[in-house]
């Protein structure tokens, strides 16, 4: 069935730091230029090739069945701004995306349509195709795109003239993400990285000028902060927010005055975050201010624009222990709010001239909802997603006046989708330290508690949440017996900000044995048995993976870790590279003894010990500039020289592409039939 596993040469290197001596045997595989280092990656691509070489027909099944529940030609539901309806579609056949706007006649989109960009032409025969900013100026008038051809996330940034649909002479090299316009579309900014790949710069360009002429307005000298640079709803100011994972500080600017001078809001204080919304109406021009000063959870302050500073702050709503406040947005007459409680993300809305604040209620008790599509401030709807384990993605708008709620659009699923068909559920795994962790669960209803298959798929870092959703593909699994579960676990933000603070710095073990008692609980239960169940993460979720595959071999049938931060220690010890300085606010720096104590407790490639390892399955990116690809390449080697026992660990290298994976569309399909005939191999135990 499969070849034999490559094995690279070992080279010993030592690393010595606190007087701690390592050994790292495959240090050289760092050396992208050398090409033994490719060839070992080419050669772990033919591997798995060779590994999956029955599954074939299987793959192809599985392919279909996602095919044959999308509708491949499809649009988003159009938005209003300014008069035009803007609006995205693909087309069957074709990878990318086509977005496209109409002009408004009467309240609703005519019958013509402009295609502004479509992305299958830009990408044109390239392997790899990203689009990192797509912003329309307020008059209409000119579009800012970028583009990544390699998957480095560092980006060609052009501007486009929707009069005459012809890219200007604009080009600038070598940006990030994201792009801005001033009120008349005559000044564009954009934000430019450092040496490791860190958003710093804000620069600003006067259209038609040389980008050799761009003026630098903004340097963030802090290498623990990332930049981003932005424009308030109300097209009233251009914002730079400068942020690392515990402070943030913003700059604000009237975007009538582009080449003015961008004036700080409040200075930063260590572990304080601040976040602005203009709200400007006849009577009020003011920001609304969520911050976490006294109030882990956050709270709502406003103060006047004209004076934003802390000192007029007044409080609007007090912090809440069990509501985590995410955002605001403003609409005429309201602040549509995020919120998150009981680990479910929701709505609710706050009215300005009574000071009331009501939740959106929902038909489920396991969903997950988020404020979308409010592109106009003067308007008495909200636009907004829905969706849970069984409900496909669903764009309803809720009239604040009538409190009538309108579903716009349904994510069609071909082929007779029956959501009653399927239950989803929420279930409490005890932790080990007595904390209960929620888990999301979603298998078919006549399913027995018999132990069969499960995937479990974690996250667990950088307060980001893993909220239930839908998902087409996913019914491959269900259909086969499979059951899908969440493991809400400490280090994300999935019950509030105590709840990330409880699974970061010296408390990160929990998130990992957080993931254990979870998977724990489905066994003792009945959902599955450790002979069928599948774990699954990637990027941190890939660090969680090595880690509870260290703490918990024989729990697994196998193991997905894509992208994996498994080189955990070393990488942090590099300040050189992408993100290390950013993230010591995250796991701590380990040129403080007590974090090099910790990291090293954990890290999943200095912890590899003899194991009888499950079956694994790892991925990686050559031009991942956020994970390393050597990072899961030295990581499976250590592993394939420890395990004890039958199981195969094979990798896949995406020599085209970075932290994402393949970008188009039926690439991606493809790819996750792969993983999903894995999964089906390991946990039926086909092969």
């Amino acid at each position: 069935m499969t070849s034999s596993a490559p094995q690279a040469p070992k080279r010993p290197t030592t690393l010595t730091k606190h007087g701690d001596n390592r050994t790292d045997e495959w240090y050289w595989l760092r050396e992208k230029s050398d090409p033994e280092v490719i060839a070992l990656l080419e050669a772990e691509n033919e591997h798995l090739k060779a590994y999956l070489e029955g599954t074939g027909a299987l793959q192809e099944e599985l392919f279909e069945e996602f095919r044959s529940r999308i509708q491949e030609t499809d649009l988003s539901v159009p938005v209003r701004k300014h008069g035009w309806w803007y609006y995205s579609r693909t087309e069957e056949g074709r990878q990318y995306g086509i977005s496209c706007r109409k002009a408004d006649v009467d309240g609703k989109p005519a019958e013509e349509e402009i295609v502004l960009l479509d992305q299958n032409e830009v990408a044109g025969d390239a392997e790899f195709f990203s689009l990192g900013a797509f912003s329309v100026a307020p008059t209409g008038e000119r579009l800012a795109y970028s583009t990544d051809l390699s998957g480095s996330e560092t980006f060609t940034l052009r501007v486009r003239d929707l009069n005459t649909m012809t890219d200007l002479e604009d080009v600038i090299e070598d940006v990030y993400y994201g792009a801005t316009f001033n009120r008349d579309g005559s000044v564009l900014f954009y934000t430019r990285q450092d040496e490791a790949k860190r958003p710093y710069q804000v620069w600003r360009h006067v259209i038609g000028t040389p980008a050799a002429e761009d003026v630098k307005v903004f340097q963030e000298d802090d290498e623990r902060f990332f930049v981003g640079v932005g424009g308030s709803k109300t097209e009233d100011y251009l914002l730079i927010v400068t942020s690392s994972s515990l402070t943030s500080e913003t700059w604000i600017l009237p975007a009538g005055d582009p080449t003015g001078e961008f004036q700080v809001v409040e200075p930063r204080r260590q572990g304080v975050e601040y976040h602005l919304s203009h709200y400007k109406d006849a009577e009020r021009d003011e920001f609304y201010v969520t911050t976490n000063e006294d109030s882990p959870n956050f709270r709502l302050m406003v103060t006047p624009a004209a004076t934003p500073g802390r000192e007029h702050w007044q409080e609007v709503i007090a912090h809440r222990p069990d509501v985590k406040l995410d955002g605001v947005e403003p609409m005429a007459g309201y602040l549509i709010m995020s919120e998150r409680a009981e680990g479910t993300a929701r709505l609710a809305l706050y009215e300005l001239a009574t000071g009331t604040h009501s939740v959106m209620e929902q038909p489920e008790t396991v969903y997950t909802a988020g404020a979308g599509g409010n592109a106009e401030f003067d308007t008495h709807v909200v636009r907004y997603s829905y969706t849970s384990m069984v409900t496909p993605r669903s764009v309803y708008e809720y009239d604040v006046r009538t409190g009538e709620r309108t579903l716009l659009k349904q994510q069609p699923v071909l082929g007779g989708y029956d959501p009653t068909a399927y239950t989803t559920e929420r279930v409490w795994a005890k932790a080990a330290d007595g904390v209960d962790v929620p888990v999301s669960l979603v298998y078919r209803a006549d399913r027995a508690k018999d132990g069969g298959p499960a995937v479990l798929y974690g996250y667990g870092a950088y307060e980001m949440s893993t909220d239930p959703y839908f998902s087409s593909f996913r019914l491959s699994l269900l259909d086969r017996g499979f059951v899908f579960a969440i493991a809400h676990i400490r280090g994300g933000g999935d019950l509030g900000r105590l709840w990330y603070e409880d699974g970061k710095f010296e408390k990160k073990p929990n998130t990992f044995s957080d993931f254990v008692a979870a998977a724990e609980h489905l066994v003792a239960e009945g959902y599955t048995s450790p002979q069928t169940l599948i774990a699954r993460g990637g990027s941190a979720g890939g660090l969680l993976m090595g880690a509870v595959t260290n703490l918990r071999p024989d729990l697994f049938a196998g193991v997905i870790a894509e992208v994996p931060f498994v080189d955990t220690l070393t990488t942090m010890l590099d300040p050189s590279l992408p993100l290390t300085v950013h993230e010591y606010e995250e796991w701590g720096n380990p040129e403080e003894e007590k974090f090099y104590n910790v990291i090293k407790s954990y890290s999943p490639y200095d912890n590899v010990v003899p194991a009888a390892y499950p079956a694994m399955l790892v991925t990686a990116g050559l031009n991942d500039p956020r994970v390393s690809y050597w990072e899961p390449a030295k990581w499976v080697q250590r592993l394939r020289e420890a395990n004890t026992g039958p199981n195969q660990i094979v990798m896949k290298i995406e020599m085209g592409a970075g932290h994402g994976g393949p970008s188009g569309r039926y690439d991606a399909w493809k790819d996750e039939a792969m993983v999903y005939a894995w999964i089906l191999e390991r946990a039926l135990k086909k092969g």
